[in-house]
């Protein structure tokens, strides 16, 4: 029996209301579509969901034929079964129907070896006849081995008009070093998401609503070092007061919102026993 299926795991985040279009990395994701693989690898708050969803609504506009598929992973896709009926649900909003073979395998009560399904369902992506886009967020949410080997093969023998998108908060097991070296990656890190002083500038017009002079804004980007969450918090926190100036002056690491996006978004995801080791370890209260 199949398992039943989150439909909104499968769907596009919607573009936020406040949004600094960053044309540099836009370009740069545009570029990727010749080839296998783009990388969007950076910590958390670093905006890699928002700029892929701002490509994606994008690259409808500017390639109408373009077929786009999201799946945004989580700790229970860890299962090889399940990851698959995802990434084949996945591929199906790109075509219906892709795939029939490979899931008629998979629920099988003996299931063939993992390459006969993933061939199988590469000769069905092999017959589009559109170039498709396929965007894994999360992806650091997962940590199977036997996925990561799935995955690996089908990168290894992806058709030419098949582009897959990784976001991820840290590199993947994948093999990033043999696509390096063929020329069959994108990758943007965390030095191309740190937003630049007019980025920032731009930012806090829009969110905060406050134009700072510039030296408080080259202030903000040292504080912040780029980091789309901490200017978020912030121009959260500067919005409609009369303080502004030094309420940047003395923002760091340690005010409020921070400490709250740090506890929820990185250390509530780690293991019991990665918490416990940072506990121990930590030389501040």
């Amino acid at each position: 029996m199949a398992t039943p299926l989150l439909a909104t795991k499968l769907y596009i985040p919607p573009l936020r209301r406040s949004l600094v279009r960053r044309s540099r990395l836009l370009e740069r994701l545009d570029r990727g579509l010749r080839r296998k693989l783009t990388l969007v690898s950076a910590p958390a708050g670093f905006g890699k969901t928002t700029l892929l969803s701002e490509w994606v609504a994008g690259l409808g506009q500017t390639q109408p034929k373009a077929r786009i598929a999201w799946l945004s992973l989580d700790g229970g896709d860890n299962d090889p079964v399940r990851f698959l009926a995802y990434y084949l649900a996945a591929l199906r909003q790109i075509e219906p129907g892709i795939g029939g073979a490979a899931e008629l395998m998979l629920q099988s009560p003996q299931p063939p070896p993992p390459e006969s399904l993933l061939t199988s369902l590469i000769n069905d992506i092999a017959a589009l006849s559109v170039p498709c886009t396929l965007v894994l967020d999360d992806y650091h949410l997962i940590h199977t081995l036997p996925i990561h080997r799935q995955l690996a093969f089908l990168l290894e023998h992806q058709p030419p008009l098949m582009h897959l998108v990784i976001a991820s908060r840290e590199d993947p097991p994948l093999p990033l070093s043999r696509l390096r070296a063929r020329g069959q990656a994108t990758e943007i890190r965390r030095a191309d998401l740190q937003f630049t002083p007019e980025e920032t500038a731009e930012f806090l017009q829009q969110v905060a609503r406050q134009e700072l002079p510039p030296r408080d804004v080259a202030a903000l980007q040292r504080r912040t070092e780029g980091w789309a969450a901490g200017l978020q918090l912030l121009a959260l926190s500067i919005r409609g007061r009369d303080d502004v100036r030094q309420l940047v002056q003395s923002f760091t690491g340690s005010h409020r919102y921070v400490l709250d996006y740090l506890i929820e978004e990185v250390f509530e995801q780690q293991s019991a026993e990665a918490q416990d080791f940072l506990l121990k370890t930590s030389i501040l209260d």
